[in-house]
């Protein structure tokens, strides 16, 4: 397993000119054993306030969950243009993002950052891989991040899998608010995110890759759904994200979210077609020593009634002579306490 430890952040204009030449030498195989790791980062509280402002979120000292999705970033992009990647980041495909966020993360605590690509499987159309992020306090393991990736092929993969079909989604709940997504909202996202591929940009630039429009970053449309639900997010949870349609800006979107067992499903569609964009799920964790004191006590079982063994009759005894019965005593004052 290669470490390699990122002490400063380089620029985005260099991952991307990297990622354009490694581009040409990338010819799939097996995914490198590189981790990144980043120590010592501290937030920027500007560029948090920033943050919550451009995804919905309210100005706070604990860290949206998303946020700390764009603290790895740059850990990201160094893992995917290595020289031993086997594919070219221009034309990967990010179709699902789980995080899990085991306690709320203070604005003044000092994290340690990792990052590796794993988890490399065939997929109907092409393969699919793994970024697993992760964020220490100290050894304490606080927020974990999974970004999956396509990576399309265009004959197919004849050694794919087939895929364990999905459990029939619940019933679309009735959207509860409508979105109006600007135009400029990539380009906002992406001075804040430092993910400035080019279909975020501008249709001019979104166009040259196939796109009839620039299109929303997918995270921003997650940590959007998150902002919305913000009061009733828990303190650690698992919120899973597939991603859909594309959002082509600028849009009207339907958000809509339902609680059902326990679990918060929320979507987000075409207002006016109502074609999908992002489908979800939220679950709350519970600790361990919580889980265990909810747990009810197992009642003890009634102890049986012991069955008296039957007494032998006593013989009756002689009748005594009656005793001189005995004088009361006299009882004194109680005396005060």
């Amino acid at each position: 397993m290669s470490m390699i430890e990122m002490q400063d952040a380089p620029s985005a204009l260099s991952f991307y000119a990297k990622a354009v030449l490694n581009g040409f030498s990338a010819k799939g195989g097996a995914l490198p054993t590189l981790t990144v790791s980043q120590r010592d980062v501290r937030i920027d509280r500007a560029h948090l306030a920033n943050y919550n402002r451009v995804c919905g979120f309210a100005l706070r000292d604990t860290l949206p969950s998303t946020y700390v999705h764009v603290l790895t970033f740059d850990l990201q992009m160094r893992v995917m243009t290595d020289k031993a990647f086997p594919f070219a980041l221009l034309g990967l495909v990010h179709i699902s993002n789980t995080i899990t966020q085991h306690r709320p993360v203070r604005a003044d605590e000092t994290l340690r950052f990792t990052s590796t690509a794993t988890n490399l499987q065939p997929h109907d159309k092409g393969a699919t891989f793994d970024l697993l992020n992760q964020a220490f306090v100290g050894d304490e393991l606080v927020w974990v991040g999974v970004c999956t990736y396509l990576r399309r092929q265009a004959s197919g993969n004849s050694g794919a899998k087939p895929r364990a079909a999905k459990p029939a989604a619940a019933a679309k709940p009735s959207a509860n608010a409508m979105w109006s997504v600007p135009a400029d909202i990539g380009r906002r996202y992406g001075a804040i995110s430092g993910d400035r591929n080019p279909i975020h940009m501008y249709a001019v630039t979104a166009k040259l890759l196939g796109f009839p429009q620039a299109i929303a970053h997918g995270m921003w449309t997650k940590a959007a759904c998150l902002a919305a639900m913000e009061s009733l997010l828990p303190e650690a949870y698992t919120v899973s994200v597939d991603f859909k349609l594309p959002v082509l800006l600028p849009a009207k979107v339907a958000f809509s979210n339902a609680l059902s067992n326990d679990v918060i499903h929320f979507a987000v569609s075409d207002a006016r077609k109502g074609k999908p964009h992002l489908a979800g799920t939220l679950n709350a964790l519970v600790a361990p020593k919580a889980a265990s004191e909810k747990a009810a006590a197992k009642p003890k079982a009634a102890a049986k009634p012991k069955t008296a063994a039957p007494k032998t009759a006593a013989k009756p005894k002689a009748a005594s002579k009656p005793k001189a019965a005995v004088k009361p005593k006299i009882v004194s004052k109680a005396t005060k306490a």
